[in-house]
């Protein structure tokens, strides 16, 4: 079974890619992530992603579009929705570019963060599968957690501090809710 695993970032990929790999899947992963910012910490996350890539011999695909301007249109003004945008945003060219690429099923690393809303992005996976006519693999990878965490220090990548966008920088360094 081929698939097309979506990578929020390097760090939430080490469990998934581990455990789709015991499970005999042949894996392609997919950067697209329009809504980290600032540039500064969309450039921290690609490279580490590219050191993952070069330490443990994957093949990613990179979509790599800083989308600040086409992010902030879309979510202001619905700012506590937005992570419903950036899921929809994400997997659909996930859904898509597996379709395109010949995959057997698509997935992302959204689904290992214990900070995501996880029936949300399952909804709009079984949407995109739907539409695209291609199976959304899920998963629910929260278990390997600390597993994960603890091979990052191994792997001494850079582990960011917030999910990604404006507003969750926001909430993690002033302490407010959206």
């Amino acid at each position: 079974m081929k698939i097309l695993l979506h990578i929020c970032c390097a760090n939430c990929a080490l469990y998934p890619i581990t455990r789709l790999k015991e499970q005999g899947y042949t894996l392609k992963g997919l950067w697209f992530n329009p809504n980290i910012h600032p540039v500064t910490e969309y450039n921290k996350r690609l490279d580490t992603l590219k050191q993952l890539q070069s330490l443990w011999n994957l093949e990613i695909m990179y979509h790599d579009k800083y989308g600040l301007i086409d992010f902030t249109r879309n979510v202001c003004g619905n700012e506590s929705n937005r992570c419903v945008y950036c899921y929809t945003t994400r997997l659909q060219e996930t859904a898509k570019t597996a379709k395109l690429e010949g995959m057997d099923s698509f997935s992302s690393t959204l689904l290992y963060s214990r900070y995501q809303k996880h029936d949300s992005i399952i909804e709009i996976g079984r949407t995109m599968e739907e539409k695209y006519s291609i199976k959304f693999y899920i998963e629910d990878w929260r278990a390997g957690w600390q597993k994960g965490i603890e091979m990052s220090k191994e792997l001494n990548l850079y582990r960011q501090k917030y999910c990604g966008c404006i507003y969750s920088e926001m909430e993690r360094y002033l302490g407010v809710q959206i």
